[in-house]
C-alpha cells in the first residue's frame, strides 16, 4: 500500500493501479478503478475520487464514487455527493451529499424485479390447477 504522509500536498491528476492511504492534503481528481482509497485521520482530499473502495477517516471535499463499498467512520467528514452499490456509515459520521446506490453495472439493471408476494406451487396436473383455483 502507498502513502502520502501528513506533511504532503499534492494537486493535480492522481490515477494507480495499487492501493492508497493519503494522510496529506490532495486537490484535483483521484483515479484508483480497481483499488482501495483510505483517507486517513489527517487526510484533506478536495478532489472528484473514483475508486474500487473508499473509506473515509478524515476529510473529504468532492464525489466519492466507488464500484464496491464507501465506508465513513466515526471520525469521516464528507461533502459530496456518493455513488457505490454498499455504504457504511458509522454514527458520529459527518455526510452532507446525496446517495446513490444503484445496481454497478447496466446488465444488473435489466434483470426482472422480484416478486413481492409468495410463489404459488405448481400443480402437476391440469385437474390440480383447476381444484387449486
Amino acid at each position: 500500500m502507498a502513502t502520502i504522509g501528513q506533511s504532503i500536498v499534492f494537486k493535480g491528476e492522481m490515477t494507480g493501479d495499487e492501493d492508497l492511504e493519503i494522510e496529506g492534503q490532495v486537490d484535483g481528481v483521484v483515479q484508483l478503478v480497481n483499488h482501495q482509497l483510505t483517507i486517513g485521520a489527517n487526510g484533506r482530499l478536495k478532489a472528484e475520487v473514483n475508486a474500487k473502495s473508499i473509506i473515509v477517516i478524515g476529510q473529504v471535499i468532492g464525489n466519492l464514487s466507488a464500484s464496491e463499498r464507501i465506508e465513513i467512520q466515526a471520525t469521516g467528514v464528507v461533502t459530496g455527493d456518493l455513488k457505490a452499490p454498499r455504504l457504511n456509515v458509522q454514527e458520529g459520521a459527518v455526510l452532507n451529499g446525496s446517495i446513490d446506490m444503484s445496481a454497478p453495472s447496466a446488465s444488473d439493471a435489466k434483470k426482472p424485479a422480484t416478486p413481492l408476494a409468495q410463489p404459488q406451487q405448481k400443480a402437476s396436473s391440469p385437474d390440480e390447477a383447476l381444484k387449486s383455483a
